[in-house]
């Protein structure tokens, strides 16, 4: 037993095996950190763009990691068409999937069919037909093309039990859920998506035995065809979703899945309320419920009412959403906020505010309309303060649960250029929390974190990207991203202890990466942890392969100026290709596995 183990738990043998596979296309850095996306090219823009992760782990077999990102490796080139846009190909899809069969060493990313635009490069000049996508080889989630639609991004992954016979067991085999935003093939009539956006939820199944291996991953026609999980209407763009599967056989509502999401009706002021969807049959349908008020009174940013959910389950089954409440003002003091369920999702509690956060939104950058923190044409960070929360809830049987219950957000309380990522943990089941607590590393400052703890409630891990620059108020200084993962013993008593930088991650500039319309960088909004018994994986947005340009610095710098009212000549973006590095715009996901320190 570990010196960690709590007594008053019995121990229990899981005899798993790990399978340590080494993967063709599969890259490890020797400073114990791995590209996750390992079959995206270097260049060029923006088929190298990839952000926004999303990361799970299988209970059951613990060595078998699945990955999510906004991947762009089939989307057209920049030349093609007009030389200065680099637009996303209609009906191309962007849901990069990755997997990991030795705890998150290596990745292995898949190849399928579907709609692709990867072979149209155009030539130099603005003569090129527009690009029209074919059938080919593609790095993303399969069968959305041939169902009549497309993968929109915002992955979100777990992991839970087979539905068979009318029953979740272990015994049946490992499910992986695949959540993310979804929109209509335009030309079709197989799409069913009415609004401008869905959830849909992809699955793949994996046998008791072994879980998920190559060769199943290999095989696109394992994968089911994508069930619309969000109740839609013509007026509705649902997004920010997060999926999680009730992985715990101690729970009475065991292989729930649960879908949560902003309902976004509208545009700025109108409502939006959070929604959860919940499949007690494996994902086959799914019901809706709204779980909190449709509008925000007290919020002024972007109409946003709240956002940025997350959702778990404990070992008794209770479901846990929690989401941030926006304030007004910039900064705003906005809320963490929580709605439970004790029925398996059938109803939900009122939402109850837990604490006060700062939002971190110093500064709106006027050429995008949105909250930067790194300087002038930066990466948006709207979501930095929202919750991202783990639950000890001993899965996969659940007996070790301590259900002891970890949230981390970035929190703007001590002002810009100090912006730091806090923790704060509850053990009586959200009941009351631990005032919050700074644990970033000296000179980070935080930009979005994820937490995670032990199955068994031993050991809390966090992940982080953070900015090691101050604000820079002009476009030629160099800026630096970087990723962190630490981790922190947890006592008997439930007490976090003092949490150790277990690795640092490259420095690059994010003044490389870049939304595809050019006009300010791009990171995307999460980073991502789980944790095993034994060990923690994380998962983050990595600019140290991205290339900077400067013709797009002073294009970024002019916009700005344009914007805010400096000058009155709006600038051309310039064309990327001819006065660009390859590498311009290659924004990676990284990732790493770390043994426990302290077993």
């Amino acid at each position: 037993m570990s010196s960690k183990s709590r007594p008053w738990f019995r121990s229990i043998a899981l005899g798993l095996g790990i399978a340590m596979l080494t993967l063709a296309g599969s890259a490890v850095a020797a400073s114990g950190d791995t590209l996750v996306n390992v079959a995206s090219p270097t260049g060029p823009f923006s088929q190298n763009k990839q952000n926004e992760p999303a990361l799970a782990v299988d209970a059951s077999h613990n060595n078998v990691l699945a990955a999510g990102s906004n991947d762009e490796i089939d989307e057209e080139a920049c030349n093609a068409g007009a030389d200065n846009t680099c637009p996303f190909t209609p009906g191309v899809g962007v849901s990069g999937i990755y997997f990991s069969f030795d705890n998150g060493q290596t990745w292995t990313q898949p190849t399928y069919r579907g709609l692709t635009a990867r072979d149209c490069l155009g030539q130099v000049g603005n003569n090129d037909p527009d690009c029209t996508p074919q059938v080919g080889p593609i790095g993303t989630l399969p069968k959305y093309y041939e169902n009549g639609l497309v993968s929109d991004g915002d992955p979100a992954l777990a992991f839970g039990p087979v539905y068979k016979n009318g029953s979740f067991s272990w015994s049946n085999g490992s499910r992986l859920y695949y959540a993310n935003l979804t929109s209509n093939l335009s030309g079709t009539t197989a799409g069913t998506i009415k609004g401008f956006e869905g959830v849909a939820v992809s699955r793949l199944d994996a046998p008791a035995s072994t879980g998920l291996t190559p060769a199943i991953v290999a095989n696109q026609n394992n994968w089911k065809a994508p069930v619309i999980a969000s109740k839609q209407n013509a007026a509705l763009f649902s997004d920010k979703e997060q999926v999680w599967a009730d992985n715990a056989s101690s729970s009475p509502f065991f292989g729930h899945v649960y879908v949560c999401s902003g309902a976004f009706r509208g545009g700025p002021g109108a409502s939006q309320p959070l929604m959860v969807s919940t499949s007690t049959n494996g994902g086959n349908t799914w019901t809706t419920k709204q779980v909190t008020p449709a509008t925000n009174n007290t919020s002024s940013r972007n109409g946003f009412g709240r956002s940025g959910c997350t959702i778990r389950t404990d070992s008794n089954g209770v479901v846990y959403v929690f989401a941030e409440q926006f304030g007004s003002g910039t900064p705003s003091t906005s809320y963490h906020i929580m709605v439970k369920s004790y029925d398996g999702g059938a109803t939900w509690t009122r939402p109850r505010k837990l604490f006060p956060v700062i939002d971190p939104c110093f500064v709106i950058e006027p050429s995008i309309g949105r909250c930067v923190e790194d300087g002038i044409g930066g990466a948006r960070n709207d979501l930095a303060a929202s919750p991202s929360v783990d639950i000890a809830n001993g899965a996969p049987t659940g007996a070790d649960a301590t259900n002891e219950i970890i949230d981390s957000w970035v929190d703007g309380r001590s002002g810009l250029n100090h912006e730091h990522v806090m923790v704060s943990y509850s053990g009586d089941g959200a009941q009351s929390f631990t005032a919050p607590r700074a644990v970033e590393s000296p000179g980070d400052r935080g930009y979005y974190a994820a937490p995670a703890l032990s199955p068994n409630g031993t050991d809390a891990w966090l992940v982080y990207n953070a900015y090691t620059t101050p604000f820079r108020n002009n476009t030629t200084q160099t800026r630096g991203l970087v990723g962190v993962v630490k981790h922190a013993d947890i006592t008997a008593g439930g007490r976090i202890g003092t949490f150790t930088e277990i690795h640092r991650g490259a420095v690059g500039d994010p003044r490389a990466s870049s939304q595809n319309g050019l006009q300010a960088e791009f990171l995307g909004d999460y980073v991502y942890a789980v944790a095993t018994r034994t060990y923690g994986a994380g998962v983050w947005n990595d600019a140290r392969n991205a290339g900077v340009c400067g013709a797009i610095n002073t294009y970024r710098q002019k916009l700005h100026n344009y914007a805010a009212g400096l000058t009155t000549t709006l600038p051309t973006p310039p064309p990327v290709e001819q006065v660009c590095p390859f590498n311009f715009g290659n924004t990676d996901i990284y990732g790493g596995s770390y043994a426990d320190p302290t077993p």
